[in-house]
């Protein structure tokens, strides 16, 4: 389990100095980090209402890829090997589409509070290359009572959107104990 969780954090680009450096911050682990960016129209959990926006940047590397098929066991050649990739219609690799939605959730990890994921349809609309700059933007289209919401979910890269769904998430405060 350590190392499945070691694994998926080096796929989003987070080392294991990191970590340790980090730990007293959870649950903002990561939100500074330089190659990723993020932005969000609303601070405080109880604020949250229909038209808040979190978006999530990143560029998703080989390293992402290759550490991502080791984390999920997901060794599709189409995201490995680029011999084999480049005879497919894609032309070359590209990134595994679960890699790609998980933007999404890393989006969620930056609303205010505890989101808690509690469904999400997805449609795969175009392949995303390595090096890709990726944006997720989660925006709430309703809210349903009860701390949860409504969410349109979509990841863009340059070319325009490459995933497309909506989630149901929960949003509870944050333990008294944290920050």
């Amino acid at each position: 389990m350590a190392e499945a969780n070691r694994a998926t954090f080096a796929a989003f680009g987070v080392d294991e100095e990191t970590i340790e450096s980090d730990a007293e911050t959870i649950p903002s682990i990561g939100r500074e980090r330089r190659p990723w960016q993020f932005e969000r129209t609303v601070d405080d959990p109880v604020a949250i209402d229909v038209g808040d926006v979190v978006t999530f940047s990143k560029t998703i590397s080989d390293d992402d890829v290759r550490n991502f098929a080791h984390a999920s066991g997901d060794t599709n050649r189409l995201h490995l090997d680029e011999e084999f990739a480049a005879e497919t219609r894609f032309g070359g690799r590209i990134v595994h589409g679960t890699l790609v939605s998980g933007l999404i959730s890393a989006a969620l990890a930056r609303m205010p509070g505890l989101t808690i994921y509690l469904s999400q349809d997805l449609e795969f609309v175009g392949p995303v290359s390595i090096d890709d700059r990726l944006t997720a933007t989660v925006e709430v289209v309703e809210n349903l009572g009860g701390d949860r919401y409504r969410l349109e979910t979509v990841v863009e890269s340059d070319d325009g959107v490459v995933v497309d769904g909506e989630a149901v998430v929960m949003v509870d405060p944050l333990p008294e104990d944290s920050s």
